[in-house]
């Protein structure tokens, strides 16, 4: 699904990411952990093409493709989502309304013809129900005015009808009661698909008590130091980031 090869990145001349390699298969979820400044957030914001960022070097391949100079837009039609750690408000612009339009931008993109309003309809009220969303909820303005919580259930929701195939969940968690929490896990955990994958960015193993990952990558000064399962984050919460620098610098 995704392949990163020695992917080297920088902003503003300072290099960020120091040579990546990461590959996740359909049907797997990967949790990346890290110190703050460790490039979680950037990693994510390459994957998805965020043209603040430069890459010196590597690749990032979707599906055997390689997408490194699409625009983030054209990795968006893809089929890359990116669930943003500090999502924008757009006022005047209904979620129902943002969503109809995101969707038939990518069936364009795909030379396909806009999805028919009863199609459209049918799916919004599918998605909504399986995320526990009422439907007053999609006639607000995209994200005005929204608790931290309901942010982040509305990103979720928009994956649910974009349906990806590579999922970025940059600290989707960050912010959210434990309720929010179950209702956002049980709405990644209810999408997940022998044909898609999910990336989870994380400082904390709360989370994964609830998005169980195949692999959980460490992240330290731009490289992924060590990988492991599940089980690696519950020392990360015993332990900290420090036993990991300390490998590492020895």
């Amino acid at each position: 699904m995704l392949k990163i090869e020695n992917l080297h990145a920088q902003v503003e001349d300072k290099d960020i990411l120091k040579g990546i390699n990461l590959e996740v298969k359909a049907g797997e979820v990967h949790a990346i952990m890290g110190p703050n400044g460790a490039g979680k957030s950037t990693l994510s914001s390459v994957i998805a093409g965020n043209e603040n960022y430069e890459v010196t070097s590597g690749n990032i391949e979707l599906e055997g493709e390689d997408i490194s100079e699409l625009a983030p837009e054209e990795r968006a039609h893809a089929g890359v989502f990116l669930s943003f750690q500090y999502p924008v408000e757009i006022p005047g612009v209904t979620v129902t309304n943002f969503i109809k339009t995101a969707i038939n931008e990518s069936r364009k993109a795909q030379g396909l013809e806009e999805m028919p309003a009863k199609d459209m309809l049918k799916k919004i009220r599918e998605k909504s129900e399986l995320l526990a969303i009422d439907r007053k909820f999609l006639s607000r303005s995209l994200n005005e005015g929204f608790s931290g919580g309901e942010k982040k259930r509305n990103e979720i929701f928009q994956m649910a009808m974009l349906e990806p195939k590579l999922a970025i969940l940059d600290e989707t968690d960050s912010g959210l009661d434990i309720d929010a929490l179950r209702i956002v896990a049980n709405g990644v955990n209810k999408l997940k698909s022998k044909d898609n994958a999910v990336v989870v960015i994380t400082h904390y193993q709360r989370l994964l008590d609830y998005i169980v990952p195949d692999y959980v990558h460490v992240l330290h000064d731009g490289k992924i130091v060590k990988t492991g399962d599940a089980s690696l984050a519950l020392k990360l919460e015993e332990k900290g980031y420090d036993w990991i620098k300390d490998e590492v610098n020895s």
